[in-house]
């Protein structure tokens, strides 16, 4: 008995002892991992199969914030990019529409369960797209010596193609360009600079620089630098 208990009990007892605390170990730490655990995470709808010609006109979109629980160790490496939040816009018509917001639009990892959606609820408007040249009317600041006066602006190219939904693109008037300071211009000078328009829905199609040339002539019936 005596040689048994040598042999196979205190053969290389510390590496057994030091397996079993290792073993330990790990156990409690899975153990107290198995512990459910929630986060929070604020993602952006994402907006799937929207119809060729439809447009969203709503300015204001909400994010959805997406409670999760499960596992400690899943939710300590959950990130945002990890929940979608995916809204289907198949067989979507002009007008008004509201969605409701729950875990099945929800994307998420496996072993995660989703607990809250806020809000449950969005509202938000379609319209048709509409694409329209506008003209682009150029701004023009600056001081200019005693006896000139602005005489004429020309902006090149004079008009630029802008899209959106149909009932804010029919409302621009036209595109305005970035101010242009000419100051001490003599007889004409160039600029070169970008046109907008201040409503965020509306895209210009094909953006680029739009040269601006203003050219100052002498105010009428000014003597200044005249022999006369």
């Amino acid at each position: 008995m005596g040689n048994f208990f040598r042999r196979y009990v205190l053969h290389n007892l510390l590496l057994k002892l030091l397996s079993l605390g290792m073993a330990v170990g790990l156990w409690l730490a899975v153990a107290r991992d198995q512990g459910p655990a929630e986060v929070a995470v604020l993602v952006p709808i994402e907006f799937h199969h929207i119809p060729d010609n439809l447009e969203i006109a709503s300015e204001n979109i909400p994010q959805a914030q997406i409670r999760v629980r499960g596992p400690e160790r899943l939710v300590r490496r959950l990130a945002p990019a990890d929940v979608h939040v995916e809204i289907d816009l198949a067989g979507a018509k002009v007008g008004e529409r509201t969605f409701d917001l729950t875990a099945q639009q929800i994307h998420e990892p496996r072993d995660l369960e989703v607990v809250q959606v806020v809000p449950g609820q969005f509202h938000i408007t379609f319209d048709t797209r509409l694409t329209r040249q506008v003209e682009v009317r150029p701004r023009v600041t600056g001081t200019f010596v005693s006896g000139l006066q602005v005489a004429r602006v020309v902006a090149a190219p004079s008009s630029i193609t802008i899209s959106g939904p149909r009932q804010r693109v029919e409302a621009v008037d036209a595109a305005t360009t970035d101010a242009v300071d000419a100051t001490g211009t003599i007889n004409s000078a160039s600029f070169l600079t970008h046109a907008f328009v201040p409503d965020p829905l509306i895209q210009v199609v094909h953006p680029g620089p739009i040269r601006v040339t203003v050219t100052v002539e002498k105010v009428t019936g000014s003597t200044t630098g005249s022999s006369h």
